[in-house]
């Protein structure tokens, strides 16, 4: 403790200006306010001699008279010095009482940052409209946003606790989860628009046995519709692989192969293709929110998976109606 003390007192003697508290600039403007140090003593629950002393250390720290003290009733006041000094005490007063807003309104999860993991799919369809809506509601909460093409990858960073929420695929991965699912994202096929299964406007498994598709290289989606596939002795040849849901799909345009995919990856209006239902229906791909079930959710995170609810309602029934 003595060698902070002497520490700082070598500081002081270096640079008057950093022994210039608070309370040092909290006296000058109550003395200014009232015009006495007797009033200026009462406002702030000192004793005048408790003022007049911090108005003295000010002053010599500063190297200025800041008051001008004619004795007697007459008020005292400020010199030039001392309204100079007192325009910079205010900025730095009315900075203060922002920062200790800033700072209730983060223990109360109204600021502060909500590090939020996503993938392509989700970042193009669900998240811009949750986006929207967060910062109306919560303007001064800044999203940070981590992509990826593995909500496997993603559901690791939350387990690290570097991300608050994350979009991912149920089932999850072992792990200290929880989640809340907010769609149902069925598969579909995409196929070249001048493909001979476009006309029927739907494919059955029949039709995938052997048929060249192009998949995703890390998306979980894939190798979920993959394995189902397999489960029912059907055999797709995988002739290209993609983590960008773009490019699958122009592939596909360009007559490489059809892709089996989940609805919400697809752009629907792209006369380039053609997009199918398959019968009998694939499982489908159930998007959720997850979070760290040990670590504490602000009210932020909370607003954010209420969003995230509401719009996958929405955009699960634009789903339902698409291609039917």
């Amino acid at each position: 403790m003595n060698t902070i003390i002497e520490s700082d007192r070598a500081l002081t003697a270096k640079d008057p200006w950093l022994g210039v508290e608070l309370r040092h600039l909290a006296a000058l403007d109550a003395v200014a306010r009232t015009g006495s140090f007797g009033r200026a003593a009462e406002a702030l629950g000192y004793t005048q001699s408790a003022v007049s002393q911090q108005i003295g250390t000010l002053e010599r720290l500063v190297g200025e008279r800041l008051l001008e003290r004619p004795g007697g009733p007459r008020a005292v006041t400020l010199t030039e010095a001392g309204e100079l000094l007192l325009r910079h005490a205010e900025a730095i007063v009315a900075r203060l009482r922002a920062a200790e807003a800033d700072m209730a309104a983060l223990r109360h999860g109204q600021a502060g940052a909500l590090h939020v993991g996503t993938f392509q799919s989700v970042g193009a369809r669900i998240l811009p409209a949750v986006l929207r809506r967060f910062r109306a509601a919560w303007p001064r909460v800044e999203i940070r946003l981590t992509e990826s093409a593995s909500d496997d990858e993603l559901l690791g960073l939350v387990e690290r606790g570097e991300l608050d929420l994350a979009f991912a695929m149920l089932p999850l991965p072992e792990g200290p989860f929880e989640a809340e699912e907010l769609l149902a994202d069925r598969y579909v096929l995409v196929v070249p628009a001048e493909h001979p299964l476009a006309a029927a406007g739907r494919a059955s498994l029949a039709d995938l046995d052997g048929l060249p598709l192009i998949g995703n290289r890390a998306c979980r989606s894939t190798a979920l519709a993959e394995s189902e596939l397999s489960l029912r002795g059907v055999s797709p040849d995988v002739a290209f692989r993609s983590d960008d849901n773009g490019t699958v799909q122009s592939l596909v345009a360009s007559g490489f192969g059809a892709a089996l995919v989940p609805l919400l990856a697809v752009d629907a209006h792209d006369d380039r293709v053609a997009v199918l239902d398959v019968e009998p229906e694939i499982p489908a791909r159930r998007i959720a929110l997850a979070w760290h079930r040990d670590r504490h959710r602000s009210p932020a995170a909370r607003a954010f998976l209420d969003l995230a609810r509401a719009v996958g309602v929405e955009v699960g029934e634009d789903l339902v109606a698409l291609c039917h």
